[in-house]
């Protein structure tokens, strides 16, 4: 916090004034912005201030204009006013730059751009004025050709925007409130419409003034109030640990604005005594508003009552049909009429839904909600009155055919009535479907704000703002509608077949037993009913999730379906790149290029018919215009710079050497080549083939050999280019003027014109060539030698001419013939002497450009490698298939830089690491392990590559770079990590392609030719290896250099300022100011950042100390000024307290949203990159904003994300092809043929305009926004938005790689979706979506994790129901009697394991086979299974359930934060335990114990391989539930770190701790910290925990008659007798204790005395029972699998009765017992691993199996793990 006083504006000059953008305040200054005449019209038109009333006590002076006069009029804060004057200039400009046709007067601003701004800009605010019912005070102005009307029209249209954009400016964290914005402008606007009419006031009768004015005074007056009343109910909550019910959030005060009581309770000026503020009294405050989150499982079932109904009434059907034997139910009339009771069934669901909505929304009553309270009241008698009305007309059925005996007529009438009454019920569903069929009209009654429609509506909704007209297209409906149709009839089908059918036979005889007797007390008799319902459980917990594998099947075939014909992964790698190479260019041009727009803003059929013939031609190939692209167009340079870019900013990266860039290059055009100059990767072995083609064809004509040579394009322009370069250097370096020229050019001519005859074949023997070649090659080696030896090159040229004027023609010339030729010398006997000797004249060292030449003819003429790997690095082969790919695929057409649309980059950044420091990337860990040594090894070949360009920078080894060249090393480090930096110079390539693509809109074909012309670089002195400083010939390492600018070398001036107006990137770094303060390594790191990135702007929140106690917060944006060379500050912007009321990020996001430019704002994360190539594409991604998908625009456009930290681990692997399985095939089905595509924290677009009137980008209400991203996809659905999804672009993004950050990720993910399933949000949308988005809604969100939960109940209902059945000897019975109980094991084991692979391998199957082929995508899924992969993603699923269910039973979701570092040492077991003890260990053991008692007592385990069938899958979870932690930790199976760990979990568990001790460091904090989320449950979270912690006693119940003591007796006496046994142990542990804390200190001798005395009488009883009862030893074993449950079950229930029992003796040893547990627990999780780390050999596997990914790659983890470091 600084303590400086409080900042004042500066009177500076106005030229003296920082600006952000655009210099508004100053048009003299020389700007590049300022020659555009848009953005003049713009500021122009804001100093149209004319006859407005002058404010009062204020000097306006002329240079003040409509922002100044708004500011004093409402006392808007002066930076606000600037910060939103160079906001509305810009977009204002920026839109009249993009209309079509463009306006006759550029200068002046045209009225059509304005008011379409308006009206987008205000759409909520009319939409809010109209659903309320109130008078919109934006009034249009009447339409005028006036003069004087059309300047005070476009006016009031000005102040009408810019008034409401300065309140939003302002308003900080009451933008999450978009109708309280409205209500706010609704009046202020009313205030400036007096003010504008000069109206007077009623009071004083003076002219109108606003209500307040001055300085702060809107900040002061309004969002104070308001603000203070927020901050209160968050203050109450206690950090969002209350229950949602007790407190109000950011919706509930923003709803509290959807009803009039809130014009007539707030009023204007706001009235602070209302009961809305938090000036009253709790008790009788305004409480929740339009919805009450309560916490309960229940929210599933009211959210989505519609799927849940469905399911539940074709399991009623299914069990009836299915029980009663006929194949089709119409084959019995009893059959059809017992199907009948569905509908009872049905009016009994509703009955519940209609208690659950009284249950839980009735804190929503209240005196201004009378009709809310009659809608609960007579919903719930309307229910109960169907119900029984159906049941008593089914029962007069039932009772008149009894009555007749058979079906006769009157029983027939009967059932005819009762469907009169089916109908009656079922009108408005068919009403409904009716709407569904014809979705428009829904959409437009919806829309209507009517009063009627509210009255036929109110029955079935409450009246809300949002979820109205969210119907989709009628095409979009019928493609989500056949889909979801195929789905639920396959899930149906195989449901009633499989699943269902097979159960009636084991049932019914179950149901049959007679005279069974159970092996315990049976208090409900014998009937058998638990141990049906014990059958049934698991089959219906299936039934009730397996929608989710039949969803995830059929969304995998559909989206790789999609991913197909969108032409996804045509080009998978870099050979399919060069076949399709000399398209490449045609493609780029088309896609990237501009094209003139000649006719309107909108495209005509005929246009788009030619653009897609185009798009065909390019995708396949068609048409001679796109075989061959010859230099002489400026097309190919166009792409030739374009592409050069792309290989400059490879090597930038250090992916490819400077070797590989000559390789990849596409050379400027020089030396009078007549061909494209391709690549030379691309023309590698070309020449050699077309030789041996020559040698071959020697004797054919030369039209035979010329189409040979020309079936491959590379092959064709290898030939002339090679021959075109020999002729160019064979001039070059002999003497002009010398009788050598002349022969050569002669001897050159003669070869030219028999080529053009045709003659070659006829004239030449071609069988010379090789000789030719060899002597060529010896020629251009000579060149490149440093040396230059110049005889050498006199001898070469001499055999060289020898061989053309004498061997190489068919007929032998003799010397007079060739004298007279001119071919050779007159005054020079040829015998005797030689050519050349005084006629060289070679090009200089400092020539770059020819010495670069002669290396890649060179290469042409000598390369046999096909060069299939380059380039080298793998990343950069991924990278320009997918950007060659992308090219080839459907986008629209990209504008030109000026016509694109604006947009902003927002990225939230709180601490997290900018750069690596030095001495952390020298700092070791516990194995000698430094990052950078680890960095060098997983990325060999970059390193290399960053070497190789240091040294070319000057530092001579790699010791150097550590003191000259730290700074690159630190960015080199961090552009390899997620860090602030990577994701800035990631977000800054779209300022460095605008720049470019700005240069090449505006170039004429004079500049681009003028990019082929490179003039020659000085020389430069360089580093030998023999360590000498020596000029010799630049290398190709040296040259790269000079290729450093590419296009920027051409640049004109005007890019910058482009670049500038289109583009934004604004890093929110909350707490820069503390750090800049504290002098923190972050806030120089980060001015580092913006000195280097001119667009980049930092926004940080400041806190000034006023002294005694009063501090002031502030939204600063900040720059680095180039011409200062210093920081300035350009706004600041008093907040009204401090900025974290909710959740960090989304805060932290909206502070700084208002320094945001542009049409549209992307949204990073601190963990993401981009790549230049991407950013070339942006362009023509924001032009999807301008076309309709569906019957809307879309307001977000999802971007496909690449995840790049795949390649760490195998583990990081594992999440990486989840991720990338979710954010490419998921997301393209969501957003099609489903629409319910969301936001989810990726690199969205958002229409910013669209957004910022309807509460931003994010939601940010405590606790039930953890997952904030989510929620403005929430947002965006319910306001009418449309989000679609685009894959021919994609950013990079991080993902957590070691186990214990994923599972930190995948609860904090959990956590978010257990709150989502509370929030109104999802329970607005599963009730206003139609049935079939419904359904896609919820697989997708809520339901996905929620069946994710039922896999696990699956899995306990299974095991526990064997376990009842083996136990009461019920499965004994049934033995004997039905074969189908094995079966029925079997099957249920089999779902478990198909849904567990489903769930997760078929997408990532089949988006791999999509991008990268049917058979890698194969061998890649074999590969991760041999890698264990279904360990972790079987461990993850316990992850998700476990935090999912916690959260909605108890709450507790909390933002994890999971570091993003590179994780390679060591988690110590005790870390581990304290993580997954309670999610996975205890777990699994207790599904261990379930087994080993099934075993022991179970009759079909006696049968190995049923017991195997049937447990398999189980033990397989157990499994992974406990050595995952293990296996995916780096050495988790070393034997030394085992026996460390162990010694260190002892430490940790026996440690006293202390007030201020942590988890990792006491196990009493951790234990304590474990509970956290039972102190904040309510009162039914605490009963249902109880309530499932009683199944540990059910253990002990059944296993204490089983034991040879009880005899076969079966009285409940057996149990009453075990639990005095537990009293006994217990009383014996607690006299212990006691014993051990009265008297081991003092008086030691008695506490010896007392345990000897206590084991002495526990030995004796038990001697003495074994004696003379029937116990035995091994009764005593199995009395542990009994007793130990029960004592669990006892601490269980004791941790939820803390608050009863914390003052009690009973918490003592509550707390002395569950340590002993866990212990008990750690060494049973210990015992596998340390079996596993003494194996020989096991550790290496277990090595092999973590890293095998790096290890195929040839990196050497096993040097790293071992910490050996190579030299």
């Amino acid at each position: 916090m600084s303590t400086r006083p409080r900042p004042s504006p500066a009177a500076a000059a106005p030229s003296q004034e920082v600006y952000n953008i655009i210099p508004i305040h100053d048009f003299l200054t020389e700007h590049p912005s300022l020659r555009y005449p848009e953005v003049r019209a713009a500021a122009a038109a804001l100093k149209v201030v004319g006859d407005l009333p002058k404010p009062p006590f204020v000097d306006f002076t002329p240079r003040m204009d409509l922002m100044d006069w708004l500011g004093l009029l409402f006392g808007f804060q002066l930076d606000n006013v600037r910060n939103q004057r160079e906001n509305l200039v810009l977009h204002l400009a920026n839109s009249q730059m993009r209309l079509q046709p463009p306006p006759l007067h550029p200068d002046g601003l045209d009225p059509t751009v304005l008011r379409r701004f308006r009206k987008k800009l205000l759409r909520n605010y009319t939409n809010w004025c109209s659903f309320l019912g109130v008078r919109c005070h934006v009034t249009s102005p009447a339409h005028s050709r006036h003069q004087t009307n059309v300047v005070l029209n476009l006016r009031r249209e000005l102040l009408y925007v810019a008034l409401y954009l300065l309140i939003w400016g302002e308003s900080a964290n009451l933008r999450f409130m978009p109708e309280c914005i409205c209500y706010i402008f609704h009046h202020m606007a009313m205030e400036l419409n007096k003010v504008l009419g000069g109206e007077f006031d009623d009071m004083t009768g003076m002219p109108y003034w606003p209500s307040f004015s001055g300085d702060c005074a809107y900040l002061k007056s309004v969002v104070m109030p308001i603000y203070r009343t927020v901050k209160t109910e968050v203050e109450s909550s206690n950090n969002g640990t209350k229950p949602h019910s007790a407190w109000r959030n950011y919706d509930d005060i923003n709803e509290y604005f959807w009803r009039k009581r809130a014009l007539k309770s707030l009023k204007w000026p706001l009235d602070c005594t209302s009961n809305f503020f938090d000036t009253t009294p709790k008790s009788s405050r305004v409480g929740k508003t339009g919805f009450v989150e309560q916490r309960s499982f229940w929210n599933v079932f009211r959210s989505f009552d519609r799927l849940w109904i469905l399911l539940l009434l074709y399991l009623q059907a299914a069990i009836i049909v299915a029980t009663s034997g006929v194949q089709f139910p119409w084959q019995d009339q009893d059959v059809a009429v017992a199907l009948l009771t569905v509908f009872i069934s049905w009016a009994g669901l509703r009955l519940l839904q209609s208690v659950l909505d009284a249950s839980t929304q009735y804190s929503l009553v209240g005196r201004e909600t009378f009709w809310l309270f009659v809608r609960l009241i007579l919903k719930v008698l309307v229910a109960v009155a169907w119900t029984v009305l159906f049941s008593v007309f089914y029962a007069r059925i039932w009772s008149q055919k009894n009555k007749d005996g058979q079906w006769a007529g009157a029983a027939n009438d009967r059932i005819v009535v009762f469907l009169k009454v089916v109908f009656v019920y079922l009108i408005p569903e068919m009403l409904a479907l009716v709407l569904f069929i014809v979705p428009c009209i829904r959409n437009w009654v919806e829309e209507l704000n009517l009063g009627i429609v509210y009255f036929f509506t109110w029955w079935f909704y409450s009246k809300s703002f949002v979820g109205r007209g969210l119907r989709e297209g009628l095409v979009d409906n019928v493609k989500y509608s056949i889909f979801w149709i195929i789905v639920l009839a396959t899930k149906f089908v195989f449901s009633y077949f499989l699943q269902i059918r097979p159960l009636i036979p084991p049932t019914r005889a179950l149901l049959n037993l007679k005279n069974a007797t159970y092996n315990w007390h049976e208090f409900f008799g014998s009937t058998h009913r638990i141990a049906v319902v014990m059958l049934w459980l698991p089959v219906i917990l299936v039934y009730l999730m397996d929608l989710q594998i039949w969803y995830s099947i059929y969304s995998s075939l559909v989206g790789a379906t999609i991913g197909l014909f969108s032409h996804l992964g045509e080009i998978r790698n870099i050979d399919q790149l060069r076949l399709r190479f000399q398209f490449f260019a045609s493609a780029m041009q088309f896609n990237l290029k501009p094209e003139e727009r000649l006719l309107g803003p909108k495209a005509t059929v005929l246009k788009k018919a030619r653009e897609a013939i185009h798009r065909l031609k390019l995708r396949y190939g068609i048409g001679q215009p796109f075989n061959k692209i010859e230099s002489s167009q400026v097309e190919a340079t166009w792409f030739a710079l374009l592409w050069n870019e792309i290989i400059l900013t490879f090597r930038e990266e250090d992916l490819i050497s400077d070797r590989e860039v000559e390789l990849l290059e596409l050379p400027p055009n020089c030396w009078n080549i007549q061909v494209i100059r391709w690549p030379c990767f691309l023309l590698c072995n070309e020449f050699l083939l077309a030789l041996s083609q020559a040698n071959e064809l020697c004797d054919a004509p030369d039209r035979w050999l010329w189409s040979k040579i020309c079936t491959s394009e590379y092959r064709r322009c290898a030939v002339i280019e090679a021959f075109d370069s020999i002729k160019f250097v064979i001039r070059k370096i002999v003497k002009n003027g010398t009788e050598e020229e002349s022969i050569v050019n002669r001897l050159l001519n003669e070869i030219d014109e028999n080529v053009e005859n045709g003659k070659v074949t006829q004239v030449y023997k071609l069988t010379v060539l090789l000789k030719i070649h060899e002597k060529l090659i010896s020629l251009l080696e000579r060149l490149m030698d440093p040396d230059k030896k110049v005889f050498r090159i006199v001898n070469i040229l001499q055999a060289l001419y020898e061989l053309c004027a004498w061997e190489f023609p068919r007929i032998r010339r003799s010397t007079q013939q060739l004298r007279q030729l001119g071919l050779a010398p007159v005054n020079l006997n040829a015998d005797t002497e030689l050519l050349f000797v005084n006629a060289i004249n070679l090009p200089p060292p400092e020539d770059v450009v020819f010495y670069r030449q002669i290396r890649r003819v060179h290469t042409i003429l000598t390369s046999r490698d096909p060069m299939h790997n380059v380039p080298k690095n793998l990343e950069a082969r991924e990278r320009l298939a997918f950007f060659s790919n992308s090219l080839f695929m459907n986008m629209p057409q990209a504008p030109s830089v000026e016509k694109m649309l604006a947009f902003s980059v927002l990225t939230p950044y709180y601490d997290e690491e900018v750069m690596y420091r030095q001495e952390m990337l020298r700092a070791e860990n516990e194995d000698g392990i430094s990052t950078l040594f680890y960095l060098q090894k997983i990325y060999k070949d970059e390193w290399v590559n960053f070497v190789e360009r240091m040294r070319r920078e000057g530092a001579e080894n790699e010791n150097e770079i550590w003191s000259k060249k730290v700074r690159d090393l630190r960015l080199w480090a961090s552009y390899r990590g997620q860090t602030l930096s990577r994701t800035v110079r990631g977000m800054m390539y779209y300022y460095s392609a605008l720049k470019k693509l700005a240069f090449l809109d505006s170039a004429s074909e004079m500049d681009i030719s003028m990019g082929t012309q490179i003039a020659p670089e000085p020389p430069r002195s360089y580093y030998t290896r023999d360590g000498g400083d020596n000029i010799l010939q630049p290398t190709a390492a040296q040259e790269i250099s000079r290729m450093a600018n590419g296009i920027g070398h051409l640049f004109k001036g005007s890019e910058s300022g482009s670049a500038m107006m289109k583009f934004t990137y604004v890093v929110a770094c909350q707490v820069y100011g503390q750090h800049k303060a504290k002098g923190d390594h972050r806030a120089e790191e980060i001015l580092f950042l913006m000195k280097n990135h001119e667009a980049l702007r930092i926004a940080y929140v400041d806190e000034v100390n006023l002294g005694l106690g009063n501090v002031e917060y502030y939204s600063v944006l900040v720059k680095f000024d180039q011409r200062l060379q210093r920081e300035v500050e350009i706004y600041r912007i008093r907040l009204p307290g401090p900025l974290k009321l909710g959740e960090g990020k989304p805060e932290n996001q909206n502070h700084a949203i208002i320094f945001t430019r542009g049409d549209a704002i992307q949204t990073i994360d601190m963990n993401q990159d981009n790549h230049f190539e991407e950013a070339l594409k942006m362009r023509n991604l924001l032009e999807s904003f301008k076309k309709n998908y569906g019957i809307r625009k879309p307001t977000i456009l999802g971007v496909r994300e690449k995840v790049f930290t795949g390649s760490v681990s195998s583990l990081a692997w594992f999440m990486s092809s989840q991720e990338t399985s979710f954010v490419t095939l998921g997301q393209r089905v969501l957003a099609n043929p489903l629409k319910v595509r969301m936001h989810y924290g990726h690199p969205d677009v958002f229409d910013r305009f669209w957004f910022i009137p309807r509460g931003g980008i994010s939601k940010a209400s405590r606790v039930i926004n953890i997952s904030e991203d989510i929620f403005a996809g929430f947002n965006c659905t319910l306001r009418g938005g449309n989000v679609t999804h685009h894959e021919y672009i994609q950013v990079g993004k991080g993902r957590d790689v070691g186990l214990n950050q994923i599972s930190m990720f995948e609860a904090k993910v959990a956590s978010g979706n257990g709150e989502q399933a509370l929030s109104r949000d999802v329970y607005r949308l599963g009730h206003r979506l139609d049935f079939f988005r419904m359904l896609s809604f919820f697989y997708t969100t809520v339901g996905y994790y929620f069946n994710t939960m039922l896999i696990v109940f699956t899995v306990y209902a299974f095991l526990w129901g064997r376990l009842y059945l083996a136990l009461s000897g019920v499965e004994r019975i049934a033995k004997d009697r039905s074969s189908s109980n094995e079966a029925l094991g079997a099957i249920l084991n089999q779902q478990f394991v198909i849904q567990l692979g489903l769930f997760t391998a078929l997408p990532m199957i089949l988006e791999n086979s999509l991008e990268r082929g049917f058979l890698p995508a194969i061998w890649d899924f074999i590969t991760m299974q041999l890698q264990l992969a279904s360990f972790f993603y079987t461990f993850s699923l316990g992850t998700r359930s476990h935090y999912f269910g916690r959260t909605i039973l108890h709450g507790g979701a909390k933002y994890r934060a999971t570091g993003r570092g590179f994780v390679v040492e060591h988690k110590k077991f005790a870390e581990n335990y304290r993580l997954y003890a309670r999610t996975h260990f205890i777990k699994a053991i207790e599904l261990a114990i379930i087994l080993l008692v099934y075993a022991a007592y179970s009759p079909l385990a006696k049968s190995s391989l049923v017991y195997i069938l049937m447990t398999i899958s189980s033990w397989f979870l157990i499994t992974s539930w406990i050595i995952s932690p293990f296996l995916f930790n780096p050495s988790g199976f070393d034997w030394l770190k085992t026996v460390y760990d162990f010694d260190d979990f002892m430490g940790w568990l026996w440690s006293r701790g202390g007030l201020f001790t942590k988890a990792d460091q006491s196990w009493f904090t951790w234990w304590n910290e474990e509970q956290d989320h039972l102190k904040t449950t309510g009162v039914w979270g605490k009963l249902l925990e109880i309530l499932l912690d009683l199944r540990f006693f059910f253990f002990q119940y059944s296993i204490v008659y089983h034991l040879r003591i009880a005899e076969d007796r079966t009285s409940i006496g057996v149990y009453l007798i075990s639990w005095a046994c537990i009293i006994g142990i217990a009383a014996i542990y607690i006299t212990t204790i006691y014993a051990q804390k009265r008297f081991s200190v003092k008086e030691h001798i008695k506490y010896r005395f007392i345990q000897f005395l206590v084991i002495w009488l526990t030995v004796l009883v038990v001697v003495l029972m074994l004696q003379f009862t029937k116990l035995t030893v091994v009764d005593l074993l199995i009395s542990l699998l009994a007793f130990i449950p029960t004592g669990w079950g006892l601490i269980s229930i004791a941790q939820v009765l803390k608050p009863f029992l914390i003052s009690t003796v009973v918490w003592d040893t509550v707390i002395s017992v569950a340590r002993l547990y866990d212990l008990f627990f750690g060494l049973i999780v210990m015992a596998p691993v340390a079996l596993l780390s003494w194996l020989p050999g096991f550790q290496n596997m277990q090595t092999r199996i973590l890293f095998n990914e790096a290890f195929s790659r040839g990196l050497q983890i096993s040097i790293i793990l071992a910490g050996k470091k190579s030299t």
